[in-house]
């Protein structure tokens, strides 16, 4: 049985975020080069885009690449930058058959120019979908986006527009680049690795974490599933007891 039949399609959560590791793995146990794996991983990406529509789900953000991958050797990075194209472009004409609108977030000026030209063109193409949102976080880093949003409250106290005393939780998260998306109710990581890597740290204070051994590029429709059941197996309580959530629900 799927475990799609499982899921309550009234309790799906709203944003579901995804550190896609595992690429350089898989390559490297079928004895391909690690830019193999990058390139096998398109496919997952459109799995898992194609069954959270199905679902329902209004926000997707998948980990593409972080400001740290800069760090890699330029092959595999020359490698990523034309996948990113390619994908993009091949991609256009199925975001605009089902309603899909595109996003980024990031230091996206950082990307090579074409990757940065044609990024812009196909989220401006799919700018007017009202369907699932797909946003790719590319040269991201969570602590360069709070930097970011630190500097510039800092210069508005520097120019006289606020006080310090105005500076607040809901003051810094509106001067991120994620502002105006819901913070995610789960966070999925591929490959068997324990850890968020520098990812919405912000954002998923509260959210739920689904770790599975599963490498990204065999991450399938049903594995996305699964993790949908699992989150929706737990109690969500935000610092409050079961008891207080139960009372709250009635």
């Amino acid at each position: 049985m799927s475990y799609k039949s499982k899921i309550n399609l009234a309790a799906i959560p709203e944003h579901v975020a995804i550190i896609m590791d595992g690429n350089g793995r898989w390559a490297k146990q079928r004895g391909f080069i690690r830019t193999r794996g990058h390139e096998k991983g398109v496919d997952a990406v459109r799995e898992t885009v194609e069954a959270a529509t199905e679902l329902g789900i209004r926000f997707l953000t998948i980990y593409a690449f972080s400001t740290e991958n800069w760090n890699r050797p330029k092959y595999e990075i020359d490698a990523l930058m034309q996948l990113l194209v390619r994908s993009v472009n091949k991609e256009r004409k199925t975001f605009q058959e089902n309603n899909i609108r595109l996003l980024a977030i990031g230091d996206l000026k950082s990307l090579p120019a074409k990757s940065y030209r044609e990024l812009l063109k196909a989220i401006e193409e799919t700018s007017a979908n009202t369907g699932l949102s797909l946003i790719l976080a590319l040269s991201y880093s969570s602590r360069w986006e709070i930097v970011e949003a630190a500097r510039v409250l800092a210069s508005k106290v520097k120019a006289g527009l606020i006080k310090p005393e105005d500076i607040s939780a809901d003051a810094l998260r509106g001067e991120m680049i994620t502002v105006g998306i819901p913070d995610p109710e789960l966070l999925i990581r591929t490959s068997g690795e324990f850890r968020v890597s520098n990812f919405l740290l912000w954002q998923i204070a509260y959210s739920e974490l689904y770790f599975t051994e599963t490498l990204w590029p065999d991450f399938s429709r049903e594995e996305f599933y699964k993790a949908i059941c699992e989150y929706q197996g737990r109690e969500r309580r935000f610092g409050l007891t079961s008891e207080q959530i139960k009372k709250k629900k009635n």
